[in-house]
């Protein structure tokens, strides 16, 4: 939506267009690669690494970021 990315909550009957998480390409890159799947924050450090050339401590540190924005936001289980 308006060059953003957008992950809409699913609601009781359908899309909640009120529970709407804007995030950035490399966020979108980590949803997609790890979406519908059990994974770990190494899982996401792992792909970081590989995309984007990083250290490992970054790697993990965004990941785990990452992460755990996913699970404040309530879209992944802790």
């Amino acid at each position: 939506m308006a060059g953003e990315y957008l992950i809409v909550m699913p609601g009781r009957y359908g899309a909640d267009l009120t529970r709407v998480i804007a995030i950035n390409a490399s966020s979108l890159y980590l949803w997609e690669e790890l979406r519908e799947r059990e994974f770990g924050t190494e899982d996401a450090a792992r792909l970081l690494i590989e995309r984007y050339g990083i250290d490992a401590e970054t790697a993990r540190r965004d990941a785990e970021a990452w992460a755990g924005r996913l699970v404040a936001c309530g879209v992944a289980e802790p």
